[in-house]
């Protein structure tokens, strides 16, 4: 209940972990808790690439304080994330008006092309820049992930995400 201080305590070991030369790979929990982490990565490797793999785009300024839908509204502005080097993928709700500077990739898009052009796509976006990966499980499709609390019809499949991670894997 105490999400200040949930905050605070995840952005301390992340840039512990960090600070120390380790890559920090984090798994569950709301998808707010990217902000922390953006946070105590950033404090090591200054701002950073975003590669954001939704439903929804997370950028929406009306979610108050503690809210899983403005995290990538704040990054930008924190200083944490370099808009003009991140890329959003798979998203399919209403981007326009979320105000971002990110490209996406939606996910008509990134089902109809290549894989190669999505791949493509992403590294020249975000070329050597020091990057973040975040994934949200409603990226999928909901045949691929039924049990995800906000599902969106339209997602994209195991097999595409997988071939999809696996061009990318080789980005800093």
């Amino acid at each position: 209940g105490d999400s200040a201080g949930m905050l605070a305590a995840v952005e301390q070991a992340a840039t512990g972990i960090t600070a120390a030369g380790k890559t920090l790979v984090s798994f569950g929990g709301d998808h707010f808790v990217t902000l922390p982490l953006l946070r105590g990565h950033a404090k090591t490797h200054g701002p950073l690439a975003l590669i954001h793999f939704d439903a929804h785009t997370d950028s929406y300024e009306d979610g108050g304080d503690y809210n899983h839908g403005c995290m990538f509204h704040r990054a930008p502005r924190e200083g944490l994330v370099d808009a003009s080097r991140s890329v959003q993928v798979g998203i399919r709700t209403d981007y326009e008006r979320s105000g971002h500077e990110f490209a996406v990739i939606d996910a008509h898009r990134a089902n109809d092309q290549p894989v190669a052009d999505t791949v493509a796509a992403i590294c020249d976006r975000v070329g050597s820049h020091p990057a973040y990966l975040t994934f949200d499980i409603d990226c999928l499709d909901p045949a691929y992930a039924p049990g995800t609390g906000t599902p969106v019809v339209g997602g994209l499949s195991t097999s595409r995400v997988l071939q999809i991670l696996q061009g990318i894997a080789d980005l800093n």
